[in-house]
């Protein structure tokens, strides 16, 4: 979003999801060419810092400050804090956000990476990476896990595989040209490369992989996209879901269908008139090997399966951000900091305090609370 100086390499360059390669000798106006994030020397007191909105909102696991290629000129140390705001706040808003301190000031070696792990189980949507005096960084990663907003449940049907709702690819038989976890992704596939591609299959059963499921959800279609996969796509597909919450065996949600190379597939569970299937995970069989580019599940969240959502949310939330929510529903400054202070919580009908923030805060975690801007 934002940094405090770009003379060398831009802070774009942090987020660049390959590696880095920097090529020695290469000059251009402003000197060598660097690929990563470098600011000018330092010749007063300070330090330089990059502000990042996070793709996915979530509980942050580690912190990779990677220097590769940064040698004589990687920062003496760094430091990393995280906020939680509603909306989308530009720079100059975030300047008086709750800042915690996820990673306290840390040294920084030269040329690789440099991993810390954070314990802290609060939900941020913005990192400021601090180093000092000056320096270059070439990437930097943040791991983690989504927490989802449950407002955007609320739109209607979602992409329930993706990993902006919190879903994940936990495993797969073979990912050897390409891994399963690029099915999920909610981008488009770009090249071939940008999907699923097993080895060929000579003596194996077929190909699957595993998805779970944003939360329990029933299901309304599935697209299956063989993009860019001309003579080596799957030849077809079966899909099988279970609802771990009712322990439910694998059965099957979409019979042998036949694939066509480079094609987008919708297969829609909603013109048969029966009740939808309802799932919390799914697994994709690839006959008898081949490739796919994406896969999306689109569906609806069930009433628990969204309170499952809300809750983990809420109760995750910066305690400033919590009361941002209440505040936006109409709730007054003492009740909303109240029920925010209050957490963890299972039902607010059980707090103590004014009942109708209580019940304000009840409709929101249900989903009844009119959508207001969120993030």
């Amino acid at each position: 979003m934002a940094a405090s100086d770009e003379a060398f390499g831009e802070k774009e360059n942090l987020l660049n999801p390959e590696p880095v390669n920097f090529v020695p000798g290469s000059f251009g106006p402003r000197g060598e060419i660097v690929d990563g994030w470098e600011t000018r020397r330092r010749r007063t007191e300070g330090d330089d810092w990059a502000l990042i909105r996070l793709g996915t909102p979530g509980l942050i696991r580690s912190i990779d400050v990677d220097t590769t290629s940064f040698t004589g000129n990687h920062p003496v140390g760094c430091r990393v804090e995280a906020c939680g705001v509603e909306g989308y706040p530009g720079p100059g808003d975030l300047l008086d956000a709750d800042w915690q301190r996820i990673v306290d000031d840390s040294p920084l070696a030269s040329d690789q990476s440099n991993v810390f792990a954070v314990h802290n189980d609060t939900r941020f949507t913005h990192v400021r990476l601090t180093v000092w005096p000056d320096g270059g960084v070439g990437r930097l990663r943040i791991h983690g896990e989504p927490v989802t907003d449950p407002r955007d449940l609320d739109l209607g049907t979602v992409d329930l595989a993706s990993p902006h709702y919190g879903a994940a690819i936990t495993d797969s038989s073979d990912g050897f040209y390409s891994p399963a976890r690029s099915l999920n992704r909610p981008d488009m596939a770009r090249t071939m490369g940008d999907g699923w591609e097993t080895r060929r299959n000579r003596d194996r059963g077929p190909d699957w992989v595993l998805f779970q499921l944003a939360t329990r959800a029933r299901v309304h279609a599935l697209v299956i996209d063989t993009a860019y996969f001309r003579y080596n796509a799957s030849a077809a597909v079966i899909v099988e879901s279970s609802d771990h919450h009712q322990d439910s065996e694998w059965v099957e949600l979409l019979a042998r269908t036949d694939l066509q190379p480079d094609t987008r597939h919708v297969f829609r569970f909603t013109d048969a008139g029966a009740e939808l299937p309802v799932a919390t995970h799914l697994r994709l069989h690839a006959l008898p090997d081949g490739g796919l580019s994406r896969v999306r599940v689109v569906g609806s969240a069930t009433r628990d399966g969204r309170w499952q959502v809300a809750h983990r949310w809420w109760n995750t939330l910066p305690e400033s951000q919590a009361v941002a929510v209440l505040r936006a529903a109409g709730v007054e400054v003492a009740a909303a900091a109240h029920l925010a202070a209050a957490r963890p919580v299972l039902d607010p009908a059980d707090l103590d305090g004014d009942p109708a923030a209580g019940e304000v805060l009840h409709r929101i975690l249900t989903g009844s609370a009119d959508a207001t801007e969120h993030r």
